[in-house]
């Protein structure tokens, strides 16, 4: 059966209808070109699609982030003006964020009721409240209590808290952007079991990810976006994981990662006794030993917030630490600014690419060059030669794909993925010895997650120690030689031999099932 076969044709139970929708933004940008999406009553759609294909863009629409240039919005079958998220939420329509937006000094039941608050005469009625919080949780299985302060619940159940804000709302319609981001396994297979409930009761969900595996998984039918346009709406049980790749790529994508074995090397990178207090006073980074080696991935895995983004900003020297120690080839870099640090071959992909891995409105090319100000191959310190300039950003333009109209062009114009290949090109094309590589793919489609693996692989290959965070397990595996899980700021396993290790194992290390002794720990550390 072909892909056109493969479309999913009837129109039964159609809960929202969006017709020739159509966008184009003030810079001339394509976003949506004709689009068309159909969500059945009582279903889990899939929304897939390369970074800049247009899926944000039509889900901003559906919920009144932004107005559409043409098309029209069909709910229940009665066309809609959706001037906005209030008057999308009026219409039983709620989004959760990939970034949650809760208030982490206020409790549970404070978040979720806000803005619809029980009142007793003129005064909140706080009892009222958690009671109707945790009779909504309890009826749908979310493992939440309503006292609790957001600050000190896991990510896990703070998404939990995102989705009972749009059940307390009465919403029917829920889109789900990235939703397993920041997941273990054991809080994926829960959020399915979840998510398959809602299902049961009629609510009608939209899954946007770029995880084809959970797709496959999870949803019931699948529409691919590419390039602004509207490919298709297939039925997911028709499909393999390659026709999908197929679908939103235009090609075929290769994931299957073939690593040669690892040669233990010297020590390139040692930390010991490192420790950090976040503003909460929390022990984020609680006496953290590890070595890294030349030619070596060494994988850090755990649930957001447990460390490991601290761990890369005090290496980097974004981020005190408290007390330890961090050598490079045994030159101690704690209290070196960023640029000395960098001068000693250091480079940072920083899981934030937004506030801290690109100048938003400076271009591609000054975002490429921008840790290059006295590179002699493009002039000297007073100044530097246009032409070369140009010349080296066609050249990382062109090996690492970043769609773009000219080099010139505002970075914050490119969509995600697009973006974080700048961000990737600039950090890997001055050869570092150290690659510090924080959520490298994060929220990007699987071409460019493809393209992004294999120059880690090359970097490898070349002597360059990579330290790579990743929440995403598969990654973690497919690239590491050595592993380290953090718990709540302190590392629960380190691991040499990555190819023994499941995913299921991880997730309870991550989760603090489980916990090497320090015996054990000592003796992965050995040289």
């Amino acid at each position: 059966m072909n892909q056109e076969e493969k479309s999913a044709a009837g129109a039964n139970g159609i809960f929202v209808r969006m017709s020739g929708i159509t966008k184009v933004y003030g810079n001339g940008v394509l976003a949506n070109d004709n689009v068309q999406l159909e969500l059945r009553k009582g279903e889990i759609h899939a929304l897939m699609g390369e970074n800049g294909a247009g899926k944000s863009t039509l889900m901003k629409i559906l919920f009144g982030n932004e107005q559409p240039d043409k098309g029209t919005i069909e709910l229940d079958g009665r066309i809609v003006n959706i001037d906005s998220p209030k008057k999308a939420v009026a219409l039983g329509i709620g989004m959760v964020y990939q970034h949650f937006n809760l208030a982490e000094s206020l409790t549970v039941a404070e978040n979720i009721v806000v803005g619809q608050e029980p009142n007793s005469g003129i005064m909140f009625d706080r009892k009222n409240a958690c009671s109707k919080v945790n009779a909504l949780a309890e009826k749908y299985g979310f493992s939440v209590k309503a006292e609790e302060l957001i600050r000190n619940i896991s990510v896990g159940q703070k998404q939990k808290v995102e989705i009972l804000k749009i059940l307390y709302r009465d919403s029917k319609l829920i889109i789900l952007d990235e939703p397993t981001a920041v997941l273990t396994p054991q809080e994926t297979d829960e959020l399915f079991e979840q998510l398959k409930l809602l299902k049961q009761n009629g609510y009608t969900l939209v899954f946007i990810s770029h995880k084809i595996d959970e797709v496959l998984r999870l949803c019931d039918r699948l529409t691919v976006m590419r390039g602004g346009r509207y490919i298709g709406t297939y039925d997911v049980k028709d499909l393999t994981s390659a026709e999908i790749s197929r679908l939103m790529v235009g090609r075929d994508v290769f994931l299957d990662i073939h690593k040669n074995a690892h040669e233990r090397k010297e020590t390139i990178l040692q930390v010991r006794g490192l420790n950090y207090y976040n503003k909460h006073n929390v022990h984020t980074v609680n006496d953290v030993d590890f070595n890294l080696h030349r030619g070596e991935v060494l994988g850090i895995a755990g649930v957001e917030g447990s460390g490991q983004k601290e761990i890369s900003e005090i290496i980097t020297g974004l981020l005190p630490a408290e007390s330890g120690s961090v050598q490079i080839d045994g030159t101690e870099v704690l209290g070196k600014p960023v640029k000395a640090i960098r001068d000693m071959g250091v480079s940072h992909i920083h899981e934030d690419r937004m506030t801290y891995g690109a100048a938003m409105n400076e271009s591609i090319e000054e975002n490429l060059i921008s840790i290059r100000a006295d590179d002699k191959e493009l002039g000297n310190r007073l100044l530097l030669s246009r032409r070369k300039i140009r010349e080296l950003s066609r050249k990382l333009i062109e090996k690492y794909t970043i769609l773009c109209k000219s080099p010139s062009v505002p970075i914050k114009m490119l969509s995600g993925g697009n973006m974080q290949k700048v961000v990737v090109a600039r950090e890997m094309s001055v050869a570092p010895k150290i690659l510090v590589a924080s959520q490298p793919t994060r929220g990007i489609d699987v071409g460019a997650v493809e393209l992004i693996h294999r120059n880690i692989l090359e970097a490898r290959e070349k002597d360059c120690a990579i330290l790579l965070i990743s929440s995403d397990l598969n990654e973690v595996l497919a690239l590491s030689d050595s592993l380290i899980v953090m718990y709540k700021g302190q590392i629960a396993g380190y691991f040499r031999n990555v190819a023994e290790l499941t995913d299921e194992e991880i997730g309870l290390y991550m989760l603090g099932l489980k916990q090497q002794s320090r015996e054990e720990l000592e003796e992965a550390m050995r040289e």
